[in-house]
């Protein structure tokens, strides 16, 4: 092992649903998925520094109530990647328990941190699925078409770059209990995607995608249903929930409207957590 680095940052993405098909469930209770994934430029931000033990502190505007123990997804990829001795900071920018992978995209920042920091090859994204159903993907951070119980990640190119507004009413709701609530497992899988030049074309084919968790969400945290209506009263493309809410996001034909949407938001809902944010991959 090389001898560490002093000090490594990582960006750990905001992590959107665009779809999200529950195609099935296994006999051990994990349940299927095809869902297209992409990342956006908000998100939390780790810095890992070599020590004698392991610890984590939490700040930022998303700190309160964010664990600094073993119950951390930060915390536990450490200690999974086997180089527990690192002082953590973490910043949390990104709402808990809200659908858009902030625990499962601080843990994979995590990883890659520690593998720059000791001079580590990553594991493979489909290896930590064990940490997490978002984690491979999260460890891509790039539009990818996830499947199976989130281990099978496919990169997809030919999306263009999406405004899109994501809001959060301020609630956690529990992922478990949304799968719980499903009345169907077995959906159709989402279909291939044809090539889309514009945000206008890739629009058109996502309002006949779905999220099947959506309408088990928002039976048990109805202010998911207020949310996806404000939204649809701004003029966008589509509106839907990001995985098990409570985040939902609305795309936008450019980026002006999504900034205007995003003041009338804030003037309207000052207690909600309201984010314009653009889609991009790190090689586009």
């Amino acid at each position: 092992m090389r001898s560490p680095h002093k000090t490594v940052e990582a960006f750990a993405p905001a992590k959107i649903n665009l779809t999200l098909h529950v195609t099935g469930q296994r006999a051990d209770g994990y349940h299927l998925l095809d869902s297209l994934v992409v990342f956006a430029d908000v998100g939390d931000r780790l810095k890992v520094t070599p020590a004698e033990n392991l610890s984590l502190t939490v700040s930022g505007p998303m700190a309160a109530g964010v664990p600094t123990d073993a119950s951390n997804l930060v915390w536990r990829a450490a200690e999974w990647f086997g180089t527990p001795f690192v002082a953590v900071e973490l910043e949390k920018h990104l709402p808990a328990a809200a659908g858009i992978g902030g625990g499962s995209s601080d843990a994979a920042a995590m990883l890659l941190a520690l593998a720059k920091c000791f001079g580590r090859s990553l594991p493979e994204p489909k290896d930590t699925a064990i940490l997490g159903a978002d984690v491979p993907a999260c460890l891509k951070a790039r539009t990818c078409r996830v499947s199976g119980i989130g281990d099978r990640v496919e990169p997809v190119s030919g999306i263009p770059d999406l405004p899109i507004v994501l809001v959060n009413p301020g609630v956690a709701v529990s992922t478990p209990a949304v799968f719980c609530a499903l009345e169907r497992k077995g959906n159709p899988p989402m279909p291939d995607m044809p090539r889309h030049g514009s945000v206008h074309e890739f629009c058109g084919w996502l309002r006949d995608q779905r999220n099947d968790l959506e309408n088990a969400a928002q039976a048990l945290e109805p202010r998911i249903a207020e949310v996806l209506k404000a939204l649809s009263e701004l003029g966008a493309l589509v509106v839907r929930m990001s995985g098990s809410g409570a985040t939902c996001f609305a795309i936008f034909a450019d980026r002006g409207d999504a900034y205007s949407a995003e003041y009338q938001l804030l003037e309207r809902y000052p207690d909600w957590w309201i984010c314009a944010v653009a889609t991009c991959d790190p090689d586009s």
